[in-house]
């Protein structure tokens, strides 16, 4: 049982520093410059200081974030907490870990700078600016959705929350 948080913990941190990392080269590497063009007319590196949620909304609501972001971590620790330590589970636990380094990368940010550096952006689409931490959130919950509708059993997701099938009499 301590060897899930120990690792689940491990993990985390090494999204969180690579998460920080690539902010932190961005900010360097890229702000105040020009868009730096990876593949032209579809993906570009620009600079962005977000003071928003997930494409622009509720801009300079910090407060609001960084609460919203508390919740919805602790609720995630909590799901984990219930996950049961059993190797067919990793995948859950993976997810959980994933989507968490996302909230708390970008709550760094939020609390810190009071802004969240986005810096990748698909320009053949004009899809808004991202960072590493919004690809954590976006395809740790892909990856959930997956996991409850085809990997767990109804059964096994209950087990989780602690409920069980009702005997019929």
């Amino acid at each position: 049982m301590v060897k899930k948080y120990i690792v689940g913990s491990l993990g985390m941190l090494i999204l969180l520093f690579f998460d920080q990392w690539t902010k932190h080269i961005a900010s360097i590497s890229l702000k105040g410059k020009p868009n730096f063009v990876i593949i032209k007319k579809i993906f570009e590196l620009e600079y962005l200081e977000n003071r928003g949620a997930a494409f622009g909304i509720l801009q300079n609501q910090r407060l609001l974030l960084l609460g919203i972001t508390l919740l919805i971590f602790g609720i995630l620790c909590v799901v984990y907490y219930r996950i049961p330590a059993k190797k067919e589970y990793i995948p859950l636990q993976a997810v959980f870990v994933v989507i968490g380094a996302g909230a708390i990368g970008n709550m760094f940010d939020r609390f810190l700078n009071g802004y969240v550096v986005d810096f990748f952006y698909v320009s053949c689409i004009d899809f808004p600016i991202f960072n590493v931490a919004d690809c954590y959130v976006v395809v740790g919950v892909f990856v959930l959705a997956y996991l409850i509708l085809f990997r767990y059993s109804e059964e096994e997701l209950d087990s989780i929350w602690g409920k069980q099938k009702k005997v019929e009499e």
